[in-house]
């Protein structure tokens, strides 16, 4: 289930990104599966370890081309442990809600970030978050869990405070919210309620089928419940400087 949309998103093979704070390596395996140079950084040396073996597991299978290249590294978001002006590009997905210092973090995507370079950021949206934050207090008090709740302007006025230029973006994953707020209602961690259940599976179905019904609506849902919501962005470029942006950040206005 990936939240960037990788048709404004453009990766070409070898490019260096950074999937920032990935999880469970979602974005990581479809920018690996697209030849890119990943790295996938996270705090969480479990969720690391199933993605390093997922990452030899498409190796093995053929998934992916041979000269793309992937690997896991374990840090901090606040102090990144590459260079100045290393990445080609970088995804910072469902992350920078957990952050409290959340500005030190985007000051560091943008040192890391090349000139030219462009960001996906992904959020929550506010209205389904603050639904999940009003139905349910273990919903984001849970250790590790949000600290705030993002308007798309809140979240575009802190880039470009940062520096960066913002250009473009758009809402995911409209049938997912629902299903939230019924986790939320019952319990977050009630995963045997029947209606919880019940529509977890047609998410499953929705994520493996791509049925056109699922599809349509999830389109005519996301602009009103979507529950990310995903903000493009480019690192300008030095005045002087010989550099240019790469061609797809003009997708992703």
């Amino acid at each position: 289930m990936l939240t960037v949309d990788f048709q404004r998103f453009r990766v070409a093979p070898g490019d260096r990104i950074l999937d920032m704070g990935c999880g469970a390596g979602r974005h990581a395996f479809e920018l690996y599966r697209r030849g890119a140079h990943v790295v996938a950084f996270d705090q969480d040396a479990d969720e690391l370890a199933g993605v390093e073996k997922m990452f030899g597991a498409m190796r093995l299978a053929g998934e992916v081309p041979e000269d793309a290249a992937a690997e896991t590294v374990r840090g901090d978001a606040l102090e990144l442990p590459f260079p100045d002006d290393h990445f080609d590009a970088i995804i910072a997905s469902e992350v920078l809600e957990h952050i409290p210092d959340d500005m030190r973090a985007m000051r560091e995507l943008l040192r890391v970030l090349r000139p030219g370079g462009r960001l996906a950021a992904t959020v929550p949206s506010w209205l389904p978050e603050r639904v999940c934050w009003a139905l349910s207090e273990d919903y984001h008090t849970a250790p590790g869990g949000h600290v705030r709740i993002y308007t798309r302007a809140e979240l575009e006025a802190k880039l470009k405070s940062t520096g960066f230029t913002v250009g473009g973006h758009h809402h995911a994953h409209g049938l997912h919210a629902p299903y939230w707020w019924i986790k939320c209602a019952v319990g977050v961690e009630n995963d045997g309620n029947p209606l919880a259940k019940a529509y977890h599976r047609l998410l499953v179905w929705d994520i493996m089928k791509r049925p056109l019904a699922t599809r349509v609506a999830e389109a005519v849902l996301n602009p009103v419940i979507g529950k990310s919501v995903v903000v493009y962005g480019t690192k300008p470029v030095k005045t002087g400087t010989s550099e240019t942006p790469a061609e797809e950040t003009a997708d992703a206005v």
